[in-house]
């Protein structure tokens, strides 16, 4: 009887082990659940992205975090992929659902001064005209540039408050597209001027702040989209939650 009553105990105390176990592997499971969906944009988006194709080479680095954040959009979210450069917008891949060849249409920046844009805000404000007109998502614009606008001079007026960048804000309120920029150098100025830089991320503040955006840098460097990301999508779901 004795025996028998051991034999109880040891399958009761076994059963009360597995089942401590089996909490916190549940537990573990909701927690890494919740952090993969809020790794996530969680509402659909028309999401123009916009890459100035003089930024520094190393830019290129980022195609597979870029990429990969495309495809994970929400179904319902259309993309256009398109590289600012001198003469007029190239656009890679139009608006489309297809998030996967959206993100096969991203391409390694050319990197030079002959494809350097008069300034980036006249192909910004151009990009923002092609946005669907049906308005059944948010609109936005992932701006990838360093903000620097020297076509008409070389000073805080002029390139903070120039006249393109504020015409490309009046287009996106017209519209309601939100700006986000990520800041990145180019080959010009922005990689070896400190003044330039300034100047440049504060005018990515400014066209992302009155577009109901948001600019993201870090510092005067450059080093890695991935934080950005991570801030992005944080910044979009907050936003998304606000207005339903």
């Amino acid at each position: 009887m004795r025996k028998l009553y051991s034999v109880f105990a040891v399958l009761i105390f076994a059963c009360v082990a597995l089942g401590a176990l089996a909490v916190p592997a549940s537990a573990q499971a909701k927690k890494e659940s919740k952090a993969e969906a809020s790794a996530r944009v969680r509402t659909p988006l028309d999401l123009a992205v916009l890459i100035q194709d003089d930024l520094v080479p190393r830019v290129g680095n980022e195609l597979r975090e870029t990429s990969e954040f495309l495809r994970s959009l929400p179904a319902g979210s259309r993309v256009m992929v398109a590289y600012i450069r001198s003469g007029s917008l190239q656009v890679r891949q139009p608006f489309t659902t297809d998030l996967a060849a959206a993100g096969r249409a991203l391409r390694v920046p050319v990197g030079s001064t002959s494809a350097s844009p008069y300034n980036p805000y006249v192909e910004l404000r151009d990009a923002i005209r092609m946005f669907p007109a049906d308005n059944s998502n948010r609109n936005a614009v992932l701006f990838v540039s360093d903000g620097l606008d020297t076509s008409r001079g070389f000073d805080f007026s002029s390139t903070v408050d120039s006249i393109d960048l504020n015409r490309a804000v009046r287009e996106a309120k017209s519209r309601n597209v939100a700006v986000y920029s990520f800041y990145a150098p180019t080959v010009g100025p922005t990689s070896w001027n400190q003044l330039a830089v300034s100047f440049g991320q504060s005018a990515l503040n400014r066209v992302s702040d009155e577009t109901g955006g948001r600019a993201f840098f870090q510092g005067m460097s450059y080093v890695t989209f991935d934080p950005y990301f991570e801030r992005l999508t944080k910044t979009l779901n907050s936003q998304g939650d606000r207005a339903y």
